[in-house]
């Protein structure tokens, strides 16, 4: 690990999702040591000895094992100077996390939260330190993916974002961006996209594997080379612009989620883990598509490594 903030400290990882433990993954590539803190110890073991297991059948570098505890449990961790909280998107349940962490860490840890649509200021209010707290979001699985999302605004003390930033490039293999407000940029990019999509199969215009396959035959096979703006200076802006001249009126401005999701929602369909979404999943399908990501992912990290960003 390079000489950068925090290499002689430990780093926390919170949380229950499949996130928090490829997150942990990839500190721990990075050189750290990792405490991953999580009701469910068992599970988080096995989701860790999966990524280890992969990394090896990839030929890559893992990790030693004394560099990682997974602990149900927290005392006072005055060695851990930095903290990753990986929450659902509930208020109540990220400002209780960070409130439990300021009772524990010292007052000069750093504390991220992942968060999509809740203002950083939210997360910081009531916060004995407001200034360490900012906003990180991630993308999984974390240590196959470049992309790191840092979220700041007035309150964040500028040199713990600059440091996240160094150590994020140099440790993290991340391609990190920073904004400066109070929500990322991601989630409403991504969220665009989403509501146009909602807007033609609701109105019949297209399927939802119709979607699929103009999303990911043109827009998936260009974006992780150039993202939007490099691939109209490629393909010439000019015909872009006549293109969104005529169609933005069109796009859907919709506020409301469409009936055929509200649907999908009502009746508890929340994709691969309840066996439907807007697609059906037989036995076996579930973990197949895990695998096949899995192994996708390792494969489109070597890709995109050969083409840095922005590198002529």
């Amino acid at each position: 690990m390079e000489n950068t903030k925090y290499a002689g400290e430990a780093v926390l990882v919170t949380g229950v999702h499949a996130l928090s433990s490829s997150l942990s993954v990839c500190l721990l590539l990075g050189g750290h040591r990792v405490i991953f803190l999580t009701p469910e110890v068992e599970k988080a073991k096995m989701l860790v000895a999966q990524h280890h297991a992969a990394l090896e059948r990839h030929k890559r570098d893992t990790w030693d094992q004394s560099r990682l505890e997974i602990t149900a449990t927290l005392r006072e961790r005055p060695d851990i100077g930095l903290a990753f909280i990986i929450a659902s998107e509930e208020l109540a349940e990220k400002k209780k996390a960070v409130a439990e962490l300021e009772g524990y860490l010292s007052p000069t840890a750093v504390i991220a939260v992942n968060t999509e649509s809740i203002p950083l200021s939210q997360l910081q209010d009531g916060a004995i330190r407001k200034d360490r707290i900012l906003g990180a979001n991630w993308v999984e699985p974390v240590h196959t993916t470049s992309f790191l999302e840092l979220i700041c605004n007035a309150a964040t003390d500028d040199q713990i974002a600059e440091d996240l930033m160094t150590l994020a490039r140099r440790n993290w293999g991340k391609d990190p961006y920073r904004v400066t407000g109070e929500l990322g940029i991601r989630a409403k990019l991504f969220s665009a996209m989403v509501r146009e999509a909602f807007y033609l199969v609701g109105n019949d215009y297209a399927s939802i594997e119709d979607i699929d396959r103009a999303c990911r035959n043109d827009a998936g096979y260009y974006l992780p080379f150039a993202g939007n703006f490099r691939y109209m200076d490629l393909m010439g802006t000019y015909a872009y612009g006549m293109v969104m001249k005529d169609l933005n009126p069109e796009l859907c401005n919709d506020t409301e989620l469409p009936a055929f999701f509200k649907e999908i929602l009502a009746e508890g369909h929340s994709g691969m883990a309840t066996g439907s979404g807007f697609y059906s999943y037989k036995a076996g399908d579930v973990m197949l598509w895990k695998e096949r990501f899995r192994i996708f992912s390792y494969q489109i990290e070597e890709i995109i490594r050969k083409y840095p960003f922005n590198t002529p």
